[in-house]
């Protein structure tokens, strides 16, 4: 087999990362850099682009050293990212006009809902997929063009360029040379006809966006142009990008019809491959691309949880419950239960299958008995209770999968999978590679670069870590379910 390293970069919501696989799937190095999060007023949520740049040009950079180091050429690059954050920039400069709106920011919400309103709605799941909410892209970059002064009329002469995080790296990575973005990132924009495979005039003009801004869509796996050499040390092969958790699904080789995987996260996102059949949701979940390979595309049903991680980040910097996430586990096991508390973690919202951009975080059913335990063992059920929902909304939709791949930090955590297994009442499977993301797209390099002959070849590398299995009677479940659901009544707004 070749020897070389396909080097995948994963800027992700809290950090960025560099990790390079040997094409048997061996993970050769790994740098990670976390940055800060920007919350300008409630429900916002913004990045500086400038740091999300340099924390993928650091990590990056001493991942190729330490390749140098042992002699190991890189064959390709995958990009994968965090979806739906909104960026607009220069094309002279290459100068951000604005901090990146993050995919959790709700500063759109009552442009959605004045959308909606207009009966516009049926319009946009028609075409996208996707509901109106403030979490995709489009209202976001019209917020941006109507609150910087001067952007629209630079749009309007062909001067401003838009990208989700992929975009923005690959132009910054190229040198300026090439706007790109690939099929799952512009399925996540409400600006691309999943039926089609292009960008929609009509739903540019509904969110009032300028087609001139908008990057060329490629396949996943192809050419995304070569890095400057003054930026990385070599001109390199960029040949994938794909959206974080469709590079998760691939990473977790769910390439079959039923393949299901959830990523826990900031937030977590349960990703079901219905294959070349656009499946449409009757329990709101999203219909999605799930890949596009030689211009043909395979579609999912994603069910998007937008606080997972971020509550037990809260739990951790917001309460000060802990001083480090790995602690939470321990807390958490030293009582039996919640002794019915329940943490409602709607910090910016809850998504599938609410859509409420106006619910508020809640902790409900506290005693004098309740402490750091029970409100700790609380966060995590929370992310169980969510997925549970989920996993509900696809069956109703026809498809109820068998067991679950899991990836994503929250996945290191014992007590939250045996929980899972329980309320789920599904195995829940771990894989051996923890970072399917970047896995994901290390394949999609391979692919791109003809290391692979297809993806199903990449799916031999998959294998098993540890296996749940549910240990709970179906009684006590239901009871745990219903707790949760009268919980999540007390914070919707709608």
């Amino acid at each position: 087999m070749t020897d070389g390293a396909l080097l995948a970069i994963d800027q992700g919501t809290s950090s960025s990362r560099a990790i390079a696989f040997s094409l048997a799937g061996e993970l050769l190095a790994l740098e990670q850099q976390s940055f800060e999060q920007i919350y300008p007023a409630a429900g916002q949520v913004e990045h500086d682009p400038e740091v999300i740049w340099a924390t993928v040009l650091s990590t990056t950079r001493a991942v190729l050293e330490r390749l140098r180091a042992r002699h190991l050429p890189v064959l390709a690059i995958g990009l994968t990212n965090q979806r739906e954050t909104t960026l607009l920039w220069n094309r002279q400069t290459g100068r951000p006009l604005y901090n990146a709106i993050v995919w959790q920011d709700r500063r759109t919400a009552q442009h959605c809902q004045r959308l909606a309103r207009a009966g516009l709605e049926p319009q946009v799941v028609e075409k996208t997929g996707l509901r109106l909410d403030p979490y995709f892209s489009a209202t976001k970059l019209a917020w941006i063009l109507d609150h910087v002064v001067g952007a629209r009329a630079a749009a309007a002469a062909g001067q401003i360029a838009f990208g989700t995080v992929d975009s923005f790296l690959i132009w910054r990575l190229t040198g300026g040379r090439l706007h790109l973005t690939d099929a799952t990132n512009a399925s996540r924009t409400a600006l691309f006809d999943i039926r089609t495979g292009r960008w929609d005039a009509a739903l540019c003009e509904l969110f009032d966006v300028p087609m001139s801004c908008l990057p060329e869509v490629r396949d996943c796996a192809g050419d995304f142009g070569l890095t400057d050499a003054a930026i990385l040390g070599a001109a390199l092969p960029i040949r994938a990008v794909a959206g974080d958790q469709q590079a998760a699904l691939i990473g977790q080789a769910g390439f079959l019809p039923g393949s299901v995987k959830s990523t826990f996260g900031t937030g977590a996102f349960l990703v079901l491959n219905t294959g070349s059949q656009l499946v449409r949701s009757s329990s709101r979940l999203l219909s999605t691309i799930a890949y596009r390979l030689d211009g043909r595309i395979t579609y999912a049903l994603e069910g998007s949880i937008l606080s997972a991680g971020a509550a037990i980040q809260w739990l951790r910097d917001g309460l000060a419950l802990f001083s480090r996430t790995s602690e939470i586990e321990v807390l958490a096991r030293s009582v039996p239960d919640t002794g019915g508390v329940y943490l409602v973690p709607a910090f910016t919202g809850l998504g599938t299958p609410y859509w409420d951009p106006e619910a508020r975080a809640a902790i409900v059913g506290l005693s004098r008995g309740s402490g750091r335990a029970e409100i700790a063992r609380a966060g995590i059920d929370s992310v169980v209770y969510q997925t549970r929902e989920l996993l509900d909304a696809m069956t109703a939709d026809g498809s109820a999968p068998a067991l679950l791949k899991v990836d994503g930090g929250m996945a290191q955590n014992g007590l939250f999978l045996q929980r899972l297994a329980d309320i789920l009442g599904l195995p829940i499977l771990r894989p051996k590679i923890a970072e399917s993301t970047a896995f994901g797209a290390a394949c999609l390099a391979g692919l791109g670069v003809g290391l692979f002959d297809s993806l199903e070849q990449a799916a031999g590398l998959w294998q098993l870590d540890l296996r749940c299995e549910p240990q709970m009677d179906a009684h006590t479940r239901a009871l745990q379910i219903a707790g949760w659901k009268q919980a999540v009544k007390r914070v919707l707004a709608h």
